[in-house]
């Protein structure tokens, strides 16, 4: 049989092989074993960390007839099949290669069959983040009015890039980093199991390197069992990691904090002729200037993290740096990482920064020497513009009371005319005018009721366009959308992945296909005052006959001291909606 992998050979199989999520892993067997389980499920976390593998577990779980405890037999035949992945009911889709609205229809039309062997089909949807809009919505349908028989469990990593909507119907799970200590005892296990000889402080560097990866910890473990021929030992872990070893570390920053450049340089130049990755020099820095301040501040809580690798020389150097220079350190490896990212050269950068931590302790007094008269000039700067502010305060207080009061509100109207001078937005008076010929009170209101679910169901994006929008008239076949702004109107017009999710959002909702029409507010004020003098005129099209008998109920109860134009207008959109102001 061809060799698996360790982190294959050894994938929980249990609810209990699954370490560092006991909080999850009991709530799910729990669930399992009083019949209460969801019909949909969130997983979400870091690589790693066992998310598609719970999920398989508990398709193993909910199906196995001789499950105790809420845990699977693995035993029977679901459970091997299942454990093999040739069980037709427990479907793994990789959402990163299947992301379009047809694989997501698709799955939506098999859900109504019953399952073949199984009592649940299961769907395991993993990196589910990746999941086109359009296949979100396909999805959403599905999660809403699931089948009794159908279980979906999503797994992702990004769960900020997943609709609110989605995440609201199901069950979430939030998978943590698992600690260096957990991990470190799940390698001893295996390698104990494998009667693999090794050496604690390799263990150690390696569940460091796997930043809370399970996955990834056994990935690097399984490197270094070959390269050192079955033999787990601390050079070839750092040589499999690329790490630095604590005692380099702390020697370079020892002679930059001596101002010994050229010992410095010289160090820097030997781990990279050892293949020392440049980046990990410095992310190895950083952390070791990290591991400073903390040891300053709870040396117990840094003992317990670090695993017990820390040395006298390390505590020693801890007591003796100042924080500040620590400080500055940290932001100088912080800026070089981020310039290393994208260059060819990245020993130049090396030798940069080893230059500039070497003349750190000059930074303070030079700064010092010059910060007296640097504050001095600001303070004169600051003192001169807080007079002049004063100065233009009083004499806008001055013209405030000799102003005469009858020019005030001349201005103020002057400005508010100004600010209503807009662009005006190309919109189609004819589709208009065929929903105001057959709009009702009844089907505004409708709409205007559903409006806040629709656009919730939108991405953010879409969500800030159309926050300042909402229905201004309504038929059977189409609604009228105002926007106050005129420019996201045009953006709204513009935007076809938008509208789509619009019209398939409200079909979803009022169970009907209707058209959407978009106008800013200002020219939606001047169509209906247009199409209200049309019909006041005769040359409007005529009223169905319903709506007829619905307008002249209304005109019964309208006060007879209205103008005929202002009976209109409430008629067609409302009282609360009309306005009458006198000239």
């Amino acid at each position: 049989m061809a060799y698996q992998a360790l982190y294959r050979t050894w994938r929980p199989q249990r609810f209990e092989d699954v370490v560092g999520q006991e909080m999850i892993t009991k709530t799910l067997r729990n669930a399992v074993m009083t019949n209460q389980t969801s019909h949909a499920y969130l997983f979400t976390g870091p690589r790693g960390t066992g998310k598609t593998s719970t999920a398989k577990i508990f398709a193993k779980a909910i199906n196995c007839h001789h499950q105790e405890n809420g845990e699977p037999c693995n035993e029977c035949e679901i459970c091997k099949a299942i454990t093999n992945g040739s069980l037709n009911d427990v479907l793994e889709i990789d959402a990163a290669s299947n992301n379009g609205v047809e694989e997501i229809r698709d799955i939506r039309d098999k859900v109504k069959y019953a399952p073949t062997q199984a009592d649940y089909k299961v769907y395991i949807i993993d990196e589910v983040h990746m999941l086109s809009t359009g296949a979100f919505n396909a999805l959403l349908k599905t999660l809403e009015e699931p089948p009794a028989n159908v279980v979906f469990i999503l797994a992702t990593t990004e769960p900020h890039k997943i609709p609110a909507t989605i995440i609201s119907r199901t069950q979430r799970f939030d998978f943590k980093r698992i600690t260096s200590a957990t991990i470190l005892k799940r390698m001893e296990y295996i390698l104990n199991q494998k009667d693999i000889q090794y050496e604690d402080a390799a263990l150690k560097v390696i569940a460091k390197a796997a930043e809370g990866g399970m996955r990834d910890a056994l990935s690097i473990l399984d490197q270094v069992i070959s390269f050192g021929e079955n033999n787990v030992t601390l050079e070839n872990a750092l040589l499999v990691t690329g790490s630095v070893t604590k005692t380099d570390l702390l020697n370079y920053l020892q002679a930059v904090v001596d101002q010994k450049t050229p010992e410095a340089l010289e160090m820097i130049h030997k781990l990279v002729q050892d293949g020392k990755d440049a980046s990990r020099i410095v992310e190895d820095l950083v952390e070791y200037c990290r591991d400073l301040l903390l040891y300053q501040q709870s040396p117990a809580m840094l003992e317990e993290t670090e695993l017990g690798m820390l040395d006298e020389a390390f505590k020693k150097f801890a007591q003796e740096i100042e924080p500040e220079i620590v400080y500055q350190m940290i932001n100088i490896l912080n800026e070089q990482q981020e310039n290393m990212r994208y260059t060819s050269h990245p020993t130049v950068y090396l030798e940069v920064l080893t230059v500039k931590l070497s003349q750190l302790k000059n930074q303070p007094q030079v700064s010092q020497a010059n910060s007296q008269p640097a504050i001095s000039a600001d303070q004169a700067q600051i003192d001169r513009l807080m007079n002049r502010i004063q100065q233009l305060q009083d004499q806008i207080n001055s013209l405030q009371q000799t102003q005469p009061q009858a020019a005030r509100p001349a201005r103020r109207q002057v400005v508010s005319t100004n600010q209503t001078k807009v662009k005006e937005v190309k919109v189609n008076y004819e589709k208009i005018n065929e929903v105001l010929g057959n709009a009702t009170r009844a089907d505004l209101n409708r709409f205007q009721q559903v409006w806040g679910d629709l656009v919730n169901m939108l991405t953010v994006p879409q969500r800030a366009i159309m926050s300042v929008s909402k229905p201004v008239a309504a038929s059977s076949e189409g609604v009228v959308i105002g926007f106050e702004y005129p420019y996201l109107c045009q953006k709204a017009i513009d935007d076809r992945e938008l509208q789509d999710a619009l019209t398939n959002g409200l079909s979803r909702i009022v169970d009907q296909n209707l058209s959407l029409l978009f106008l800013p507010n200002e020219q939606w004020l001047k169509i209906r005052q247009d199409y209200l003098a049309k019909r006041k005129n005769g040359k409007a099209n005529a009223q169905p006959a319903a709506q007829a008998e619905n307008d002249a109920a209304d005109s019964q109860s309208e006060e007879p001291a209205q103008p005929p134009i202002v009976a209109e207008a409430q008629k067609l959109f409302g009282k609360e909606a009309v306005q009458v102001k006198e000239d």
